[in-house]
């Protein structure tokens, strides 16, 4: 956006151009003073409004840095400075980016820099359809080019732990989720890391695909475990050697944040959270800086302990249990007085219960030992619904707060009873009628409806995972059944 504003870029208007201005907006595009509207925001977006901070650096910015102290000199660096950055994300990504923000940015960057005829792009207009799609609604757009890696690595999870990977029925289907896996593990590092702001990558997983080229600590746990839990298997072959499995254990241990024991999603926490104070997003809270996440901590944590009790005890051996050992202190930390935890990427404080009761009970920590694991259970049961199952609204995510949805929701049903089953809840019979509820909503085909929206970001924006509608109902039911039996509806 920088590059693009200091270019001073325009287009030739078009009869499309012209009909869109006439679309969208309320009187004569001519007529409007946008620098008057610089910061009028519409209040259901105004979900971050600007600090006073940054409307003085901004008010400075335009009336004294832009009129009287940016030299061309300053200008022709700092655009050259942008556009390798830009380049080097290209190129990181495979022109993917990172996400359909600033892949369309770079697209016009390129096009400014290079020229309508470029293959940059070129590259840039192909990966568009890697975004875009259609639907009833309309054209549509993904968060980022998929959830392949993630999707995949929770299926597989849900079909071992549900004890159905022993079944030959599945086997051709689990490995070719092995084998799309194996494709997807980022083998190298980024050229000049440091000079482009990236983390190490080499043994990661991202949350799409190989070409994205992003570690995310959760999406590199929950594929790592994948891999394990699969290659132990009698009949499964090893795609992934130690090697690479070790590659991304020593990525993981790189994203542990010093101060707090927790982990973030892309990186380590690289700044103070005062940054905020220049959060200029206004629909967006906490994106200045990477923060701790009890999901994020979990996905490691379990994933470091599995690698430690099922794969290799001695590799980094003091590494990986200081790392565990911190990481259980941070979810304790993170746990509200009521026994919940916020949830950051699904909602809200189901989801983030759930991830946080998966890593104490892989440190032995459940309902008979440990108060925490208790007052969770607690809070989930407290607030079971009259049909047995449970819902949360995505209001949890904006206010902080607990906030029933209207009605229960089967995804969130499945995520607690994955977190009373394994925080080894004593009571069957709140797990039971939550169970009998899930089974109730089955389609004939085997299907379930699609319901009420399942993830977040940035505390504002919500995102539809539609495969959370089979992968989490499947390990649930498996685990209930592993612990208790089948029971007919």
């Amino acid at each position: 956006m920088s590059y693009i504003a200091s270019k001073g870029f325009k287009y030739p208007i078009t009869p499309l151009t012209q009909q869109l201005r006439e679309e969208l907006y309320t009187q004569p595009y001519s007529s409007v003073n946008f620098a008057a509207h610089r910061n009028t925001v519409a209040p259901p977006d105004n979900y971050h409004p600007k600090t006073v901070v940054l409307g003085a650096i901004n008010w400075a910015l335009v009336n004294i840095w832009y009129p009287y102290l940016r030299t061309d000199r300053l200008v022709q660096r700092a655009e050259k400075w942008a556009f390798e950055l830009i380049q080097r994300e290209d190129e990181n990504t495979e022109y993917a980016n990172l996400g359909p923000v600033n892949g369309p940015m770079n697209l016009l960057a390129c096009y400014i820099h290079d020229g309508p005829d470029a293959s940059s792009v070129q590259r840039h207009r192909d990966r568009m359809h890697d975004f875009l799609w259609m639907k009833s609604e309309g054209m549509l757009m993904n968060g980022t080019n998929g959830v392949q890696t993630w999707d995949t690595s929770f299926l597989i999870q849900a079909v071992v732990e549900s004890g159905e990977a022993k079944n030959d029925k599945w086997k051709s289907m689990l490995l070719k989720a092995l084998e799309f896996l194996e494709s997807q593990q980022i083998r190298e590092d980024c050229r000049d890391q440091s000079i482009c702001y990236r983390q190490r990558r080499k043994g990661a997983w991202a949350f799409s695909t190989k070409d994205q080229g992003y570690t995310v600590s959760d999406c590199t746990s929950e594929a790592l475990k994948s891999v394990i839990l699969l290659q132990r298997l009698p009949g499964f072959p090893t795609l992934i050697s130690s090697e690479r499995i070790r590659d991304a254990v020593d990525t993981l241990l790189t994203m542990q944040n010093a101060s707090s024991g927790g982990f973030a999603s892309y990186e380590p926490t690289r700044g103070s959270e005062y940054l905020e104070w220049l959060n200029g997003a206004e629909v967006f809270g906490r994106i200045m800086v990477e923060y701790d996440y009890p999901e994020c901590t979990t996905a490691v944590v379990t994933a470091l302990n599995l690698f430690t009790q099922h794969f290799d005890c001695e590799y980094r051996k003091q590494d990986i249990r200081r790392a565990i050992e911190r990481g259980i202190i941070y979810i304790h930390n993170a746990q509200r007085p009521d026994g919940s935890w916020y949830g950051s990427w699904g909602i809200c404080f189901t989801y983030a219960g759930m991830f946080a009761l998966e890593s104490l009970a892989c440190v032995g920590q459940n309902c008979s030992n440990s108060p925490a694991v208790a007052r969770a259970c607690s809070f989930f049961v407290n607030r079971q619904m009259p049909d047995g199952g449970w819902g949360e609204s995505y209001r949890s995510c904006e206010t902080g707060i607990y906030t029933p949805h209207e009605k229960s929701q089967v995804v969130q049903t499945c995520w607690v009873i994955i977190a009373l089953l394994v925080a080894e809840y004593p009571e069957r019979g709140p797990i039971e009628r939550a169970v009998r509820l899930v089974m109730s909503r089955q389609h004939k085909d085997g299907s379930w409806e699609q319901e009420a929206i399942e993830g977040v970001f940035n505390k504002s924006c919500m995102i539809s995972y539609p495969n959370y509608k089979f992968i989490f109902p499947i390990k649930a039911l498996g685990l209930f059944a592993e612990r208790y039996g089948n029971i007919d509806v």
